[in-house]
């Protein structure tokens, strides 16, 4: 792809890695349903792919943050921007949850299925979430702070890197001067250098998604749609609900089309979808937002925090699967309990982040502060939530992309006639690809300056 003063240069359909995508969704559901051993097989490889992103999202996140925050100058400006990404993320999360409720018990999704919890185990739960609990307040504030700075790029956790990339920028601002210059400069062409590492790891996508399709169809089956199908049915509403909330917001908060908008980031939903893992595309949605206008600072400080804090999709599912798990054991919930419940979610949704099976630990914990749904009963969730996982990414990805449009828009700081040219194919998105060497004799002057 690319881009020359105003021309479109469109390549051939098939060489997209839309298409590419799309294909390797369809090979991989027929291989690991003809041949299970072959898609367990290719596990390794999908797995191998998502390391290879998370292995670059830590220093890179680093990098775009700090150069975002340096770049504005302001910090009551970035403060401000923090402040109403979490205002808006509590609220966007609140609609979700409240989305999933209504449309669980429209459509009764558990109501025929007649399970008695007395013959449910807690035993696989607790090795899928590794005896995990979710954290109290005071813990989960505690836990951003890392141990040391080099633990958390080590450990790869997305708040604490978030955290020392906001003091290291905020730190710059102050210092100013030739320093302040060297260190975003050099900055500046670390992150050219990680994004040319992301290109040669994209080259592997139609691979990694084919291996993870063919997994996930080999390891749990075809027949797992079938059982719980008003389950996926009721999610598949619940979710075009909640896309059709955010594409309200979007028109009147800026004027754009949604719709665009994903079209614009399809390759990245549908490889979230593909490999259930919205780490997977982080770098390649920071780089889309920034050339679709959106400002520097306000992508990195919305899409890390999102990661942690706008979980739409998972929302959705929480809730969904408290009332469906209610139902097939047949709990009958008062609207009271229900307004509990929903309360609850509010809490424990936002304490997912890094928590091994986040799920489970949510759904765990919110049915035993509410009592009456059976703990047990979660284990329910163990066969559906790896097809279940794909409505969450995909509808996560969509949400990180409205707040950081609409964010950037509240802020002033959106180019809207870049947005606009970009979604409507007026320009066409060009992966970072910088040719490292062009700029070596630059990075050799800076190095000497610096010394």
């Amino acid at each position: 792809m690319g881009e020359t003063k105003g021309e479109v240069k469109k390549e051939p359909f098939y060489k997209g890695i839309f298409f590419q995508i799309v294909v390797a969704i369809i090979l991989g559901t027929v291989v690991g349903y003809l041949w299970p051993s072959v898609g367990n097989a290719l596990q390794p490889v999908g797995e191998g792919f998502i390391k290879l992103i998370k292995m670059i999202i830590a220093p890179l996140i680093f990098g775009v943050v700090v150069v975002g925050i340096a770049k504005v100058g302001n910090i009551k400006t970035v403060g401000r921007i923090g402040g109403k990404t979490l205002l808006y993320f509590e609220v966007v999360t609140t609609f979700a949850l409240i989305i999933g409720v209504v449309v669980a018990n429209m459509m009764n999704p558990g109501s025929t299925m007649n399970v008695d919890p007395s013959t449910l185990s807690t035993a696989t739960v607790e090795e899928k979430t590794n005896g995990s609990d979710l954290p109290s307040e005071g813990e989960f504030f505690l836990n951003m702070i890392p141990d040391s700075a080099v633990g958390a790029f080590a450990n790869n956790s997305m708040l604490q890197v978030l955290l020392i990339s906001c003091l290291f920028g905020i730190a710059l601002v102050h210092i100013g001067g030739r320093t302040s210059e060297v260190l975003l400069d050099v900055l500046e062409k670390v992150n050219n250098v990680l994004f040319k590492i992301m290109s040669y790891i994209i080259k592997l996508t139609a691979l990694a998604t084919f291996s993870a399709m063919a997994f996930a169809v080999s390891q749990y089956g075809i027949g797992t749609l079938a059982s719980f199908g008003k389950l996926f049915v009721a999610m598949t509403v619940a979710c075009f609900l909640f896309i059709l909330v955010l594409a309200v917001i979007v028109r009147i908060t800026i004027g754009l089309s949604l719709w665009k908008i994903i079209v614009y980031i399809k390759e990245e939903i549908l490889l979230a979808f593909a490999t259930g893992s919205t780490e997977a595309v982080m770098p390649q949605l920071i780089d889309k937002f920034e050339q679709a206008g959106c400002n520097k600072a306000v992508v990195g400080l919305v899409v890390p925090t999102g990661y942690s804090f706008n979980l739409d999709g998972a929302s959705i599912y929480l809730s969904i699967a408290l009332v469906f798990l209610a139902q097939a054991t047949g709990v009958d919930l008062s609207l009271g309990e229900q307004l509990l419940m929903l309360g609850i979610l509010l809490l424990t949704s936002k304490g997912m982040a890094g928590i091994p099976g986040s799920a489970f630990v949510a759904l765990s914990a919110t049915a035993a502060a509410m009592g009456s749904i059976p703990v047990a009963a979660v284990a329910l969730m163990l066969a559906p939530d790896r097809f279940m996982g794909n409505y969450r990414t995909t509808v996560n990805i969509i949400g990180y992309a409205v707040a950081t449009f609409i964010i950037s828009s509240w802020e002033k700081l959106l180019d809207k006639e870049q947005a606009r040219a970009m979604l409507e194919g007026e320009l066409v998105y060009e992966p970072k690809n910088v040719e490292i060497e062009e700029n070596f004799d630059e990075v050799t002057t800076s190095s000497k300056t610096v010394s």
